[in-house]
């Protein structure tokens, strides 16, 4: 038996979705986003605009790429002294995955960095309405029960998970997409991609969450270079509601090591995640062809895409201007070769624990080493 969760309450999606915030109902909301971005693109005002004649409302701004305890904090304490009853996330994975951060400690104040991975976490919010925005087509984090924040003291990126993480609502927005620069679309494109490709080929799958990723990764095959070069209002779109579809398959039955390996090399980087999750993914995907089970159903998606998965990621990576290698997205070899060790035993964390392949520190070694060399 397995217990589904797909979406919080509601999932808005199609151009125009953000004027739903007027219709909800709140005393204090709370906007957390990012840095200049929404500000440039008239989000954010968009957002005041329709949200300031319900009630108060107040903006935390700042999150950057990888959060890390500290800006988490930072937020928290904006947080606890604005005192919201609603809390909108608005921006790319990142400022959503520190909101959830700051929620979770802000509804239960003994909680907090220190304990949260020893304890039992509550499954439901109860001071608080979570409504999540994404600008970027890539994490998901819109749907899903998980937070990765990153620990620079010990450059390792980790993941919280519980049903009060969840957003309440989702709202997808193509047209707030329509500013994204065409690197980071292929990057968080890519991301997507990597999500509905490691659910796929994850054991835990079944049917709902199988349909889920397969839909995605045609869908994604299908938009992401016309997202990436011509950036029109309907592929934007449609890479929007690929990714939330792909996330809505991952956080039910998993990912794998691409997630694990990608997560090292940002804590240790600052890497864009999607942008390691791209350049990792084929890798990952020839060593675990190697499982007969693995390999028959890569073999079940290339049939049902027309081509060989692997070559297919390979040329839209390409097409979209990822690296081939980690050592061509600007981590010097010096570094790399310092920090192998521990590079190798960061991978051994998170989601790799969950690869269709069990892995030990010797078996994931040559494929660290393959996808920071490109060999």
């Amino acid at each position: 038996m397995k217990n589904l969760r797909l979406t919080g309450e509601r999932l808005i999606t199609g151009a125009g979705a953000l004027n739903a915030l007027s219709e909800l109902t709140f005393t204090r909301a709370l906007i957390i986003t990012g840095g200049k971005s929404m500000f440039r693109n008239g989000t954010i005002h968009r957002a005041e605009t329709l949200l300031s004649p319900r009630g108060a409302v107040e903006v935390c701004h700042g999150i950057p790429a990888n959060p890390t305890c500290a800006d988490v904090e930072a937020g928290l304490a904006v947080m606890r002294r604005f005192a919201p009853d609603l809390v909108i996330a608005i921006g790319g994975g990142s400022s959503i995955d520190a909101a959830k951060a700051m929620l979770l400690f802000y509804e239960w104040p003994a909680l907090n960095f220190d304990n949260v991975f020893q304890s039992t976490l509550p499954q439901k919010r109860t001071k608080t309405t979570f409504v999540a925005v994404p600008s970027t087509s890539g994490t998901a984090s819109e749907v899903t029960h998980v937070t990765v924040i990153t620990f620079p003291e010990q450059q390792n990126k980790l993941a919280i998970k519980t049903e009060a993480l969840r957003p309440d609502i989702a709202i997808l927005d193509g047209e707030l997409c329509m500013s994204l620069p065409a690197h980071i679309a292929a990057e968080t494109g890519m991301d997507a991609l990597t999500h509905a490709i490691e659910c796929f080929t994850n054991r835990s799958k079944e049917t709902f969450t199988n349909a889920l990723a397969i839909g995605a990764i045609t869908g994604i095959l299908q938009w992401l270079l016309q997202s990436v070069e011509q950036a029109t209002p309907e592929s934007r779109q449609k890479m929007h509601e690929f990714s939330c579809m792909a996330g809505m398959a991952f956080s039910n039955a998993g990912l794998g090591m691409v997630h694990g390996i990608s997560h090292a090399f940002s804590a240790h980087y600052n890497t864009a995640h999607g942008l390691a999750n791209a350049v990792i993914l084929p890798y990952v995907l020839e060593y675990n062809r190697q499982d007969a089970w693995v390999a028959a159903e890569l073999d079940h998606l290339s049939h049902i895409v027309g081509g060989d998965i692997i070559g297919q990621v390979r040329a839209l990576a390409a097409q979209v201007g990822i690296p081939a290698c980690l050592r061509d997205c600007g981590i010097a070899e010096a570094d790399f070769e310092r920090d192998e060790a521990a590079l190798i035993a960061g991978s051994m964390l998170g989601s790799t624990a969950v690869n269709p392949i069990p892995m030990t520190p010797e078996t994931i070694a040559p494929i660290v080493r393959a996808a920071y060399y490109g060999n």
